[in-house]
């Protein structure tokens, strides 16, 4: 183990764009030390998520942080210390997860984190390959088995994922085409997204710019199961229009206004929300269901059966890299995850 106090972190004080000189940079951060159910991973990659730059133009917008907050909600690193109650891990495992939104993130050279929400990686993927996995992957697995409550044996039944393109979506269609017989339809607007999702699965492709003249052109009038990953307000009205009698809606995006809930009662459809970081936000009882999702999933790579949605990465710690990767997230274009390699 380390005899290190500090060590390197990227963060902010102040919500700025991130053109902005001191959006992102880099300090001195104290070592992290185990609370009983943690590891210490020496962080080797991390990918960038949308949550990754809201957090960042969010969290202090009419304030100056104290101390610089660390974000990053991706990881693959290794193992160097365990806290007391730790069963399962060793010293030198290699490990992949999401990390907690409570807790410094990862864009650092080392992070603590609670060993019920880590699995040990794919071993078939890089680091940066397999660093583009824990958050999405959870989301739509939490999404479609936790949310929805999908039978994976039930026949005939149509999902809708809006957003098909972006991490989430990318990792849904493949979880959802691999472990359900649902008939998959994923939303894109350009050739190379349309590409991607079909490269992922999807068994049809939806315009989202006319949402429900598209899904109803492919021949479906309803959808039983609409997962939304971009824009709730404005597929709203598509989304009531399109749901199945007795249908159910998720989505992972707030709404930024209002919204008649009421416009689903005579389907008796229903809507819930999905946020990865609830569970370690909240200690649910069924936390360590992270860990065993994490656990799965790499079963399905090593066996061939979900492949990595990187598509883009950056090699090196450094300031310039964490903002070029910010810059591509908050573009709204990117296909698949970005990650940097360190």
């Amino acid at each position: 183990m380390t005899t290190d106090t500090t060590m390197k972190a990227i963060g902010f004080t102040q919500s700025l764009p991130i053109e902005a000189q001191d959006s992102l940079f880099e300090f001195e951060a104290p070592y992290p030390h185990p609370m009983a159910h943690d590891l210490i991973v020496k962080v080797s990659a991390i990918s960038i998520n949308p949550v990754d730059a809201k957090v960042r133009t969010r969290a202090a917008k009419d304030k100056v942080l104290e101390t610089p907050r660390i974000v990053g909600y991706d990881a693959v690193g290794t193992v160097v210390a365990l806290g007391e109650s730790v069963e399962d891990f060793s010293v030198g495992d290699r490990v992949y997860y999401a990390g907690d939104i409570n807790r410094p993130g990862s864009n650092a050279e080392f992070q603590a984190v609670d060993s019920r929400i880590v699995a040990k990686t794919p071993t078939r993927l890089t680091y940066a390959e397999a660093a583009a996995l824990p958050l999405t992957a959870l989301t739509g697995w939490e999404t479609l088995f936790d949310r929805l409550r999908i039978d994976p044996a039930a026949k005939n039944k149509t999902l809708l994922i809006i957003g098909g393109a972006g991490g989430v979506g990318s990792i849904s269609i493949q979880i959802a085409k691999q472990l359900t017989h649902l008939t998959v339809i994923a939303t894109a607007s350009r050739p190379e997204s349309e590409a991607w999702v079909k490269s992922m699965g999807a068994d049809y492709v939806a315009n989202h710019k006319n949402l429900t003249q598209s899904v109803k052109e492919l021949g479906f009038e309803h959808v039983d199961y609409i997962f939304n990953t971009a824009d709730s307000l404005g597929h709203w009205d598509a989304m009531v229009e399109l749901i199945a009698p007795q249908g159910m809606i998720a989505s992972i995006v707030e709404f930024n206004g209002s919204v008649n809930i009421s416009q689903l009662q005579s389907k008796s459809a229903g809507f819930v929300w999905e946020l990865m970081f609830t569970r370690s936000l909240y200690k649910t009882d069924d936390m360590i269901q992270q860990q065993i999702i994490l656990q799965k999933l790499a079963k399905l790579v090593d066996e061939g059966r979900i492949k990595t949605t990187l598509t883009s990465s950056l090699q090196g710690f450094t300031i310039d890299h964490f903002k070029e990767a910010h810059r591509r997230i908050e573009s709204g274009k990117t296909l698949g995850k970005i990650a940097i390699s360190f």
